[in-house]
């Protein structure tokens, strides 16, 4: 039986040996690319991928995952380890008016392996779109301040009024003409406090007891990215159709 390649549909197809396990291995003499007929291992569905990326912004571990959607531990952790790479870490917001802006600014505490090496997640939120208009990942201190203004949009950096709690770094970087220190009671920062609530409940890695959390760096950076690019379009798409 003519033998045609899985990944270019070529007929230019020739014997290259066995595998390891002893089952004929061909070659495409087109692409250059190696394969077996009726392989064990095949190659994962693409609704099967959207369905994974559906599983990733919900508070499920990379195990329940795998038992939802039917593949290896080892396929998703791969497949999360190449979004990470790829995840735009810009916010995407709609562009505003040089007017009167107000944002709500704060901190969520987090974890990477291990409680002791704490991971902070700094947010902005627009009062009035409610959408996440500025995030910086990493320490607590001033350059991480620094790193959230830098993170908003110019807009907001020349025009919104600040509402953050009392920690001292953001005296230091917030415009002190535009910034309000605030305590939890005077309801300055409820917007803000109900989306680290959101947040914690959406992405398993962010609760407080949990099993769920992140071994690397750079996938806890990503997998808060990729819910903050899910929750703007939304939070933004209901913008939309509220009547003026």
């Amino acid at each position: 039986m003519e033998q045609e390649c899985p990944y270019c549909k070529s007929k230019r197809v020739i014997k290259n040996g066995t595998t390891r396990h002893g089952k004929q291995n061909h070659k495409c003499k087109d692409c250059h690319r190696q394969f077996v007929s009726n392989p064990r291992n095949q190659p994962i569905p693409e609704a099967t991928k959207q369905l994974v990326d559906k599983l990733l912004l919900e508070r499920m571990s990379l195990r329940a995952i795998t038992r939802v959607a039917g593949v290896s531990l080892q396929w998703v952790q791969s497949y999360v380890n190449s979004k990470s790479r790829t995840v735009e870490r810009k916010v995407k917001v709609i562009p505003k008016k040089k007017v009167r802006l107000t944002i709500e600014c704060d901190e969520l505490w987090s974890f990477v392996g291990n409680k002791k090496y704490k991971v902070w997640v700094w947010l902005a939120i627009d009062r009035d779109t409610r959408e996440i208009v500025g995030v910086y990942i990493g320490n607590r201190d001033q350059d991480a301040a620094r790193e959230l203004w830098q993170s908003l949009p110019s807009v907001y950096r020349q025009c919104a009024v600040c509402y953050s709690d009392f920690w001292q770094a953001y005296c230091c970087v917030l415009p002190q003409k535009r910034h309000r220190a605030v305590g939890k009671e005077s309801g300055q920062t409820n917007h803000i406090e109900r989306f680290n609530c959101t947040l914690r409940q959406r992405v398993a890695r962010l609760v407080r007891k949990t099993l769920s959390f992140s071994k690397k760096f750079d996938n806890h950076i990503a997998m808060i990215w990729l819910f903050v690019h899910h929750y703007n379009p939304l939070i933004q798409s209901m913008i939309l159709i509220i009547p003026s």
